[in-house]
């Protein structure tokens, strides 16, 4: 299946073919490659909005995911026809990201890929609302992105270290 990347921002220059690359190894590494996936590259402008209506924090954020399927974490969604073959949508704040890797020193391509992760994670269920939540989680995106710095010789780790 697919990954359908859209900059829908000029703010930052996005390596797409990179970041497709890594969505897709993401993806397989959750056991989920025969499922498509939505992926936006957005500035801070719209994920302001985005972030206002869908969460009330009308402020710019790095990651925002609109599951297709409502699963429990670590769940793959059972499909019941062709079309229902979607994860979802993950819209990820390029320009904020941008902002934070400059004022950090970290790589922009890599934590892009890292918030790609966070986002995926976010789409079969995983949460990070309580410290239970929140170690579940971790271990998952610390497993996908372990294969992804396999095949890329990378050293990332996940977004939500020391969250609680």
């Amino acid at each position: 299946m697919s990954v359908a990347l859209r900059n829908a921002q000029c703010a930052v220059p996005v390596r797409r073919a990179a970041l497709r690359r890594a969505v897709c190894a993401l993806r397989a590494a959750l056991g989920a490659s025969r499922f498509d996936v939505g992926l936006v590259c957005a500035g801070n402008a719209l994920m302001q909005r985005l972030n206002g209506a869908y969460r009330q924090r009308p402020e710019p954020t790095d990651v925002l995911s609109f599951p297709f399927h409502q699963v429990a974490a670590g769940e793959l969604p059972r499909p019941r026809c062709r079309d229902e073959y979607n994860l979802g949508d993950i819209f990820l704040g390029v320009e904020y990201i941008h902002q934070q890797c400059r004022e950090t020193g970290e790589d922009f391509d890599g934590v892009l890929a890292v918030t790609a992760a966070h986002g995926l994670c976010h789409l079969l269920g995983y949460r990070h609302d309580t410290k239970r939540e929140w170690e579940q989680m971790y271990q998952k995106e610390a497993q996908i992105l372990e294969e992804l710095n396999r095949l890329t010789g990378s050293r990332l780790r996940p977004l939500t270290a020391g969250l609680f």
